[in-house]
């Protein structure tokens, strides 16, 4: 069945929402639990916080998501390393068995010397999936030209590092100037390494759009499928962009991308249970 797939909901699709509100909406949607990105909300960062919440709505903390973007440089101090661990024990405490990263920045030259190397060998010792999240070049257009900027070391492609845990999203792919068919050829290249997916939807733009999927032009329908289809043991987590629709928009928007998610697991699952099994020599 498609449930064995957890669909959570990322607080930042609730942002500038906080994480009780998340909880709140996941539980009267129906969702399967909650990603916790640490932000400056003190609830996002206190381990006992989000067990409360955990035990009152009845939803796991499926996964959290250390303070390593552009807009939470200064949560946790500025040791990249630091975030890093502090994100993978509050996962420890909360029950969750993912932390997302992103890649360094080009600026961040130390952290990003050994990460790849240094990513392994946390998940090595620790036991934790760090599942570093594919991202895209910097684009910005002038009246003459386009400009690119390789904005992340050692890049921005998770196909071209030896990570053993990866989150695939799927606005990034899009923001990278991916198509449907090298969005959905990267799902499938990364195989068991895909430990966690960000669902959301995106076109060919400068902007990451984190669409309500289906209003894009990515292959989340197909990405779906391929996980109910597979042994996937992850979670898809829903990572839409509502912070300027009504409540009443926002939790259309998140009803949606729900039903979404389960449509398309659910039929990827069919196929894997309708698979023909050979029979032994004993059966023939």
């Amino acid at each position: 069945m498609s449930r064995d797939i957890p669909v959570g909901l990322s607080t930042s699709s609730v942002y500038p929402g906080g994480v009780a509100e998340t909880f709140a909406l996941a539980s009267q949607l129906g969702y399967d639990g909650v990603e916790v990105m640490v932000l400056r909300d003190p609830d996002s960062q206190d381990e006992r916080r989000l067990r409360e919440l955990s035990d009152q709505y009845g939803l796991p903390v499926l996964s959290i998501h250390a303070p390593t973007l552009l807009l939470t440089q200064g949560v946790w101090g500025n040791d990249p390393w630091d975030k890093v661990d502090r994100a993978t024990e509050l996962a420890h405490n909360v029950g969750a068995d993912v932390v997302v990263l992103h890649p360094p920045f080009r600026w961040q030259r130390g952290y990003a010397e050994h990460f790849v190397g240094a990513v392994a060998e946390r998940e090595r010792l620790d036991g934790m999936r760090l599942a570093v999240e594919n991202m895209f070049p910097w684009r910005a257009r002038s009246k003459k030209r386009e400009r690119v900027m390789q904005a992340y070391l050692p890049g921005w492609d998770p196909l071209q590092h030896d990570y053993r845990s990866v989150t695939l999203d799927l606005s990034h792919t899009a923001t990278a100037g991916m198509d449907a068919g090298a969005a959905l050829a990267m799902a499938d290249e990364l195989g068991d390494r895909l430990a966690h997916l960000h669902l959301a939807d995106g076109t060919v733009s400068f902007m990451d759009e984190h669409l309500v999927p289906g209003q894009g032009d990515q292959p989340c329908a197909e990405v779906l499928h391929m996980l109910g289809a597979r042994d996937f043991t992850g979670a898809v987590v829903v990572e839409v962009n509502t912070r300027k629709m009504s409540s009443v928009g926002r939790r259309s928007a998140l009803a949606d991308s729900l039903s979404f998610a389960r449509k398309y697991l659910a039929a990827g699952a069919s196929e894997r249970g309708q698979a023909v099994v050979a029979p032994t020599p004993e059966e023939s």
